[in-house]
């Protein structure tokens, strides 16, 4: 659940009836960092210097030292996410994110708020199914400082009962408005379908029975067992050199247990046979998740897979997809794929959604391009146009500092190594047909299609 997010001035957080006598105005210290901001976007892309620091105790990070812009971005992960909630506390690891925030030490939620505030400091918590990831950004002038609130919400977070019942009414809320969304229904229903009894399976934002089981116990019951100095990676981007940040690791993250208590979660793969189910909804637009399994991210056949599916529906309107569904027929707006490397199962899963009476035939167009692909692959036109937009585009990924540190995150937490932004082009560029062909015939498997459908689609 990301709650904040601080961007050129302008405050998104969402207001609750406790929050109403805050400060809504922005302080003349949020104005200077909107400022840095924007200086840092139309900062140049530069070659990278990526390199790996070690603190005086331990703790090892990413740095790309920058010093054109007075700005520190740091983005950091523990393994363990929603996977790590038990039965009957779905939701738990993602109730933390909105807590992280709401107080800690001697400062309660409003005195953080406005601390945070007064440091011009960005600070937001989210989590995936395998991973609880931060974000945190500030000026140089205030880099101190702020590190000193970063270290109060990983280590003494309060979980007041009064913060703790605010957000448990907000994420209720959210989660009545999201059963109400056809996208939302469908990702849960596809996820429930894939993986029953297995902890993918379940609602990775809980459902009310669950948020309402939660107690700051359980919070802090998450915490101090996954945040731990043994699954911590982190990345820093900005104005710091190594001797400072090996400092900084030590002050923001000393304080943590050294090894994390991390539920095993098995490996799995998505159910197998193809199974197809409707979700009733009054609304004019059926929206549908269609997905099988997938390649993992180490394996061989990953990037002749990344590759294909760019091809397929990863590749925006120069898609098969696209092309076939939208351009040629007219059927549906959007429609694309992805795949999906978890830790414990890999997926290629894809979305369409349109009116009700045109969802069953597109959803016959896209297994016909799927199966197209499976047993013929694409051709050598379609893999050279893929190869030039993947290396041209890729160098976009890096051109401001916040984009870069979440680069090199993924990377890091992929455990793909230091080179392998260097290396990443070459291996687009090495990809052949043969390829291709092998890792289609790999995973596409339309037998085994798992498709859900919200709506009331017409036809199916």
């Amino acid at each position: 659940m990301i709650k904040a997010n601080i961007c050129l001035g302008t405050s998104i957080k969402v207001a609750t009836p406790a929050k109403d006598t805050r400060r809504l105005h922005i302080t003349g210290s949020f104005v200077a960092l909107a400022c840095v901001v924007f200086l840092s976007l139309i900062q140049p892309a530069k070659a990278m210097d990526i390199k790996e620091v070690t603190s005086p105790g331990g703790i090892s990070a990413w740095l790309v030292s920058e010093d054109t812009v007075p700005l520190i971005a740091m983005r950091f992960a523990f393994k363990g996410g929603s996977a790590q909630d038990p039965a009957g506390k779905e939701g738990r690891a993602n109730f933390l994110t909105a807590m992280l925030d709401e107080g800690a030490g001697d400062l309660d939620s409003q005195a953080f708020q406005e601390r945070m505030e007064d440091l011009a400091m960005r600070l937001r918590f989210e989590e995936s199914r395998d991973n609880f990831y931060g974000s945190f950004q500030t000026l140089s002038e205030n880099r101190d400082k702020a590190a000193d609130l970063l270290k109060l919400a990983l280590s003494k977070p309060r979980f007041d009962e009064e913060a703790i019942e605010r957000m448990r009414r907000q994420i209720k809320a959210n989660l009545a408005y999201a059963l109400k969304d056809p996208t939302r229904v469908a990702t849960r229903e596809w996820f429930k379908t894939a993986f029953p009894n297995h902890p993918y399976g379940r609602a990775s934002s809980g459902t009310v029975e669950s948020i309402d089981a939660i107690t700051a116990q359980d919070l802090e019951d998450y915490r101090s067992k996954v945040f731990a100095k043994s699954n911590l990676k982190v990345v820093v981007v900005g104005d710091i050199n190594e001797e400072d940040l090996g400092k900084l690791l030590d002050h923001i993250f000393g304080d943590l247990t050294d090894k994390a208590q991390l539920v095993d979660v098995p490996k799995t793969k998505p159910v197998t046979g193809g199974i197809q189910k409707i979700i009733d909804m009054p609304v004019p637009q059926s929206v549908a998740i269609f997905g099988m399994g997938g390649v993992a991210r180490k394996d061989p056949d990953f990037m002749p897979a990344f590759i294909l599916n760019h091809i397929i529906g990863g590749g925006g309107f120069a898609s098969k997809l696209m092309e076939e569904v939208r351009e040629k027929r007219g059927l549906a707006y959007s429609v694309y794929s992805y795949l999906n490397p978890l830790d414990s199962a890999e997926i290629y899963m894809g979305s369409v959604a349109t009116k009700n009476e045109s969802i069953a035939e597109s959803l016959d167009v896209i297994k016909e391009q799927l199966k197209l692909m499976a047993e013929k692959g694409p051709s050598e036109k379609d893999l050279e146009n893929a190869k030039n937009y993947l290396t041209g585009s890729y160098a976009l990924r890096f051109d401001t500092n916040s984009k870069i540190a979440s680069q090199l995150l993924g990377v890091l937490v992929e455990d793909m190594g230091i080179d392998y932004v260097d290396k990443r082009n070459a291996l687009v560029e090495a990809v052949t047909i043969a390829d291709i062909k092998r890792a289609a015939k790999r995973f596409m498997h339309l037998d085994d299609l798992i498709i859900t459908v919200v709506g009331q689609p017409v036809g199916l």
